[in-house]
């Protein structure tokens, strides 16, 4: 049995510095037979450079900026393979990711998505590991927020393409949520499945579309909305418990950068909503009050030190 053709599509807008190790890592796959079509949106860096070195090992295409959801939908577009596979510029693959992906499906062909284990770092070396993903019918989990049952963003998973053209591919009205948003309406046609190996290197790095709060806010207010709109009788029960903590995620994203009046919005509406969060929103208060008293100490010590500074 011949395996079938992967298609791996990689936007990339601006990532000349980030892009090789993101090509390569595709080249240096164990898997037999794979395409590699990248869309570059409008990038003003050397990222064309880039990619004339690579010759026909890939197939490259230009277009003026339209967003990351409209190049992974131009680049399947452009391709040909029977399953894709999607890697954002700035991040790269271990060489077994697609071969022990494609043995899921090769095993259990009525899956509509594999995912895989994911190393999150930086520039000072690893963030953290997210080893512990669900498989399955995960939907419900996937609004509800409260185990892992999809991560990597665009750059984890594999879908065949009759699933992902079935669900209408990514919605290009979304940028930083595009990702979970057709993760979610595949998930909601077919069961999930996992590979618990590591073979996802997801780079954090100032210029994650997820480091602007607000546009996440927005972006995940509509995503759910979207699926409210479409869900089961069975998800549409859970509806006040999925807001609840899509508010509380949201009011912890703002607590991280910061704003604490969209904290604390979005805490009030948690606690409207699920009154069960109280325990956990009331532990950001603590952590800010540790924040700010750790900051006046450093403060504090540093007074002296900088005081004979000046006396020099």
């Amino acid at each position: 049995m011949e395996w079938p053709l992967v298609s791996v599509i990689i936007p990339n807008y601006n990532y000349a510095r980030y892009l090789p190790q993101a090509i390569d890592s595709v080249l240096a796959q164990t898997y037999p037979r794979v395409e590699i079509v990248v869309v570059d949106d409008g990038s003003r860096d050397d990222s064309a450079a880039v990619l004339e070195s690579y010759g026909s090992q890939i197939k490259a295409i230009r277009q003026q900026n339209q967003g990351v959801a409209a190049a992974r939908n131009r680049g399947a577009q452009a391709s040909t393979g029977e399953y894709l596979a999607f890697l954002d510029a700035d991040d790269y693959w271990l060489p077994a990711k697609l071969e022990r992906q494609m043995e899921r499906f090769r095993r259990e062909p009525e899956l509509g998505m594999v995912y895989c284990s994911v190393e999150e770092f930086s520039e000072q070396g690893t963030v953290r590991f997210l080893r512990d993903g669900l498989e399955g019918q995960v939907a419900k989990e996937l609004l509800l927020g409260q185990r892992m049952a999809f991560f990597g963003g665009g750059s984890g998973f594999v879908t065949p393409r009759a699933l992902f053209d079935e669900v209408g591919g990514f919605d290009e009205r979304l940028s930083t949520s595009a990702d979970w948003e057709l993760v979610y309406r595949l998930a909601a046609r077919r069961k999930t499945g996992f590979v618990p190996d590591v073979l996802l290197k997801y780079r954090i790095h100032g210029s994650n579309m997820h480091a602007n709060v607000g546009v996440m806010e927005r972006e995940m207010m509509f995503s759910y909305g979207k699926a409210f709109a479409q869900a089961t009788p069975e998800i549409q029960q859970l509806r006040r418990r999925c807001y609840g903590r899509l508010h509380m995620i949201l009011a912890g994203s703002y607590f991280q950068a910061g704003k604490y009046a969209g904290f604390l919005r979005h805490a009030l509406k948690s606690l409207w909503l699920t009154p069960g969060n109280a325990g956990r929103l009331l532990a950001y208060p603590v952590r800010l009050w540790r924040r700010l008293n750790l900051f006046e100490k450093v403060q504090a010590s540093a007074g002296p030190l900088a005081e004979r500074g000046r006396q020099k």
